[in-house]
């Protein structure tokens, strides 16, 4: 059973004057296969910057503590070794990659990460039945990578990475941003789907408890201040939403 251990990160920031500011003051967190951890938090807490901080976003200068997938230090690790590792970040806005088609991407992506190419008739097969079940249009396989693509669009390309990819570590940051009630269904059925088979731990990263009603957590965090300062079960998302973050803020 795959594991993910951040113990006390801390990071900051460098601004444009080179001065460092610091974002994370000290995160503690284990996610375990098989199970969904909510960080919830207002608009400007840390919860991205911990999302790109454990994917290795080279804004962010980790100044402290310590994030081991299994035993393996990720902080030690490039970008793509960590995705290699079994790390998946899907992004709060994905960007385009002009030139490079979905089927190329995604075939080339699965070849790193196992090692060897998919079967060419196996991909072929596995490719269309998992845009057949994020409702996707069979043609958007030769379009450039979300070049184009609605929010909505772009949230799907998302998820059916992460079902061919199948990571061991799975961050989702504010994947509902920017999707309608449909779109939100589709996606969270598409996670769903990932979380039965018990192999894959999750941190979804939201401001809202709506895409929670279809990902039930087992965790939720609440995340003020670059830190965690709250933790409890699905029934604490409930209490955000109707008495909102101010209580917590006076913790951070």
């Amino acid at each position: 059973m795959s594991t993910l251990e951040i113990r006390d990160l801390q990071v900051s920031v460098k601004l444009p004057d080179g001065e460092l500011k610091p974002i994370l003051a000290g995160v503690d967190l284990t996610i375990k296969a098989g199970e969904t951890h909510a960080i919830m938090g207002p608009n400007g807490s840390g919860k991205s910057t911990l999302a790109y901080s454990i994917a290795g976003h080279p804004k962010y200068q980790i100044t402290g503590g310590s994030v081991t997938l299994d035993g393996q230090d990720l902080l030690a690790l490039s970008v793509d070794e960590r995705a290699r590792a079994g790390l998946f970040l899907a992004m709060q806005y994905p960007v385009e990659v002009p030139g490079v088609s979905v089927a190329n991407f995604l075939r080339t992506a699965k070849t790193a990460i196992d090692g060897q190419a998919p079967k060419l008739r196996t991909w072929a097969g596995e490719l269309r039945g998992a845009m057949e079940k994020l409702q996707m249009d069979p043609a958007f396989a030769q379009r450039n990578v979300n070049e184009g693509f609605s929010g909505g669009e772009k949230k799907r390309h998302e998820i059916m990475q992460l079902e061919l990819l199948k990571p061991k570590m799975a961050i989702l940051d504010e994947t509902d941003s920017g999707l309608d009630i449909d779109a939100l269904r589709i996606v969270s059925e598409g996670v769903n789907r990932v979380r039965e088979n018990g192999d894959t731990g999750f941190l979804l990263i939201t401001h809202y408890v709506r895409i929670l009603r279809y990902i039930k957590p087992d965790f939720v965090h609440v995340f003020v201040g670059g830190k965690i300062v709250e933790e409890g079960g699905s029934e604490l998302a409930d209490r955000l939403e109707a008495e909102g973050y101010e209580k917590f803020l006076t913790k951070a």
